[in-house]
Parts: C-alpha cells; structure tokens; sequence
C-alpha cells in the first residue's frame, strides 16, 4: 500500500514539522514523563460526544511515538462507528469483532501501514454486543497478548457519555485521554465525562483540547495537556 492511500493524511506523517505534529510530540512528551515509575503500555482515548477528534488524536498520537522508536498498535474499540480503517485507508473485512468472536486470532485480523512502527486492528464487522465483546475474558486476553508484542497500545473508544464501552475499556488500560472540542463541549459535559470514566477507577492522564484558537489568524487545531488546568 502506498503513501497516498491514507484517505485522511495525518498531520504527523505527512507534515512532522508543523505546529501542530509539534504540539502531538509534546503530548507524547507530556504521557511518558506523567509517571516515570508506573509502566504506561495501554492508553485509551475517548470523547465526551461525537465528532471531537478522538480518532484524529489516537491515529497522530500513534505515529508520534513511533517517530520515537516506539512499535505501535492502534486498536479501533469503537465497534459502533469504526473510524481508523477511513483514516488508514485499510480494510475493515476483519478486526477487533473478528478476533473477539473467535473467527480470526490476534496476529491474523492486526494490519500493517506504510508508518513504520504502526500497526492496526480495526474494528471489523459491526457487531451486535459490543459493549459484552469489549467486557469478554476473550478482549482481557487479546490486550494481553498485544503487550507482549507492542511498546505502546492505543485504543479507540466510543465517546464516554454515549455508551458504556468507553468505562469498561478505560477499566482495563493503564491511562486514558479525554478529548474535548473547546468550541462545542461545555465544561459541565467535560466534567460529566471525566466522573464516568474515574467511577471505573480509570487513571487520567490529562485532557487533549482540540480546536483552541491560539491567535485571530491562526486557526489550526492545537491540542493542549494538561487536566488540572482544563477541568478544575
């Protein structure tokens, strides 16, 4: 597959200078620097609602940290309005359902892409369970055995105040990220998100702000760290 079949170019692929792959580096920066002692292998990153950039961020955030040498594997979670096999121009034949359901094993439904140190599952064929699939021993295992290939896992949720799969994914990674769209998503929603998510005991790594005008004529997308700041 080449390059320019990524039908959503990714901004730190294609332009790793910018100020905005500038401002994912930091994020990253921000993720391994959060708790040096406690491992951070498995980060999931969910929304309050659709349409904030939660897709955007888990795809740039992957290729950041292979950027640093780290093997990723972008897993999309959201089994309900699967994202990355568009932004990756991938197949979405089999994936995440394929493995859970026990059509496929792990190595067989994970798909390579043109970055290197990224790799994807996608979400497969939409199932009809997907928040039973996501709660399965047979998800638990999956995780397992894809932190013993990968440095780095990032999972993909369905936003946090739209359904449950976001609680119990968040359940079984080491930190999550919450992106928030500055321009559509009050506080008090934001607040809401973050309280479901620490109800399953998640561990909050910070906040991504997405869409914050920095200037009147600079109007990219820039994506801030940082919780205590953001919802406090």
């Amino acid at each position: 597959m080449s390059r320019s079949r990524l039908k959503w170019p990714l901004i730190t692929d294609s332009n790793p200078k910018s100020p905005v792959s500038e401002a994912y580096k930091i994020l990253r920066t921000n993720i391994e620097f959060t708790n040096l002692e406690d491992k951070t292998q498995s980060i999931m990153i969910t929304s309050t609602r659709m349409r904030e950039g939660k897709s955007t961020t888990s795809a740039n955030l992957a290729v950041a940290f292979s950027q640093a040498g780290k093997k990723v594997l972008l897993i999309d979670a959201d089994m309900r309005k699967p994202t990355q096999h568009h932004v990756l121009g991938l197949s979405n034949r089999t994936g995440l359902s394929s493995a859970l359901s026990n059509q496929h094993e792990l190595l067989e439904a994970i798909q390579k892409t043109t970055i290197e140190g990224v790799d994807v599952l996608c979400s497969g064929p939409v199932p009809p369970n997907p928040s039973e699939m996501l709660a399965s021993k047979r998800m638990e295992a999956l995780l397992e055995s894809a932190r013993e290939s990968y440095d780095l896992i990032i999972l993909d949720t369905p936003p946090a105040l739209v359904v449950a799969d976001a609680q119990i994914v968040a359940a079984r990674c080491d930190g999550v990220l919450l992106v928030v769209d500055c321009g559509t998503i009050k506080k008090t929603e934001a607040l809401k998100a973050k309280q479901k998510l620490e109800h399953v005991n998640a561990r909050m790594l910070g906040v991504v702000l997405n869409n914050v005008k920095r200037g009147r004529d600079d109007h990219y997308a820039y994506y801030y760290y940082g919780e205590r700041e953001a919802l406090n």
